[in-house]
């Protein structure tokens, strides 16, 4: 299994940068980058956390993905 997110294409339509995001949640831009490209899974809280931020529910920004299935 592993964690997929769409973060990237949420930030987009809010016309948010890493940077913007991740002062919103309090960590580092590098966190963001970490996350979304898949080298960092967040802590729960960081997970709705940053849903949150996106107006989104946890499960639309992130899904758990069985490692046979295609990439998004």
């Amino acid at each position: 299994m592993r964690l997929i997110n769409h973060i990237k294409q949420h930030r987009a339509r809010l016309d948010l940068t890493q940077q913007d995001l991740a002062e919103r949640v309090h960590v580092r831009r590098q966190t963001i980058l970490a996350i979304e490209k898949g080298h960092f899974i967040p802590s729960t809280l960081l997970a709705f956390s940053i849903a949150r931020e996106l107006g989104m529910k946890v499960d639309e920004v992130f899904e758990i993905r069985d490692e046979q299935e295609g990439a998004p």
